[in-house]
């Protein structure tokens, strides 16, 4: 069924809030869910169990261009974010969600995946003076 729900997730993204697959499906399909949203550069991601919880970006570590400054660094932020509200510090979260939101809406301090010409950095600084 990962061919349909390919489809689908991309003809009709509203429908879906969760999915439950295999590793190696679901690699696949948030892969395609990144592109739908700008990119795997703002897609964080939680794998969380019964004792414990690990966030961090999708995108992983991204060799090509490491020690570059090229990086978006907001799919890191996001999983903090989602951590966060798993820790139950909601309002701190919902600060950092704010100042994320506020810097990609403004549009000025951007990667390259979106369009920017920001380094890491400078994404990372413009989000920490939102905040």
């Amino acid at each position: 069924y990962v061919d349909a729900t390919a489809m689908y997730l991309v003809t009709q993204p509203q429908e879906f809030q969760v999915i439950v697959t295999t590793n190696l499906f679901g690699d696949i399909l948030s892969d395609e869910g990144a592109g739908l949203v700008g990119g795997l550069g703002l897609i964080p991601s939680a794998n969380i169990g019964s004792e414990g919880a690990l966030f961090e970006p999708v995108h992983g570590s991204a060799p090509d261009i490491a020690g570059q400054q090229k990086a978006n660094p907001i799919a890191m932020m996001l999983s903090a974010v989602m951590m966060l509200r798993y820790l139950g510090e909601n309002e701190e979260a919902d600060k950092f969600d704010a100042s994320i939101l506020k810097v990609l809406s403004e549009g000025k301090t951007l990667t390259s995946d979106l369009g920017g010409s920001a380094t890491t950095m400078e994404v990372a600084q413009a989000i920490k003076d939102a905040l």
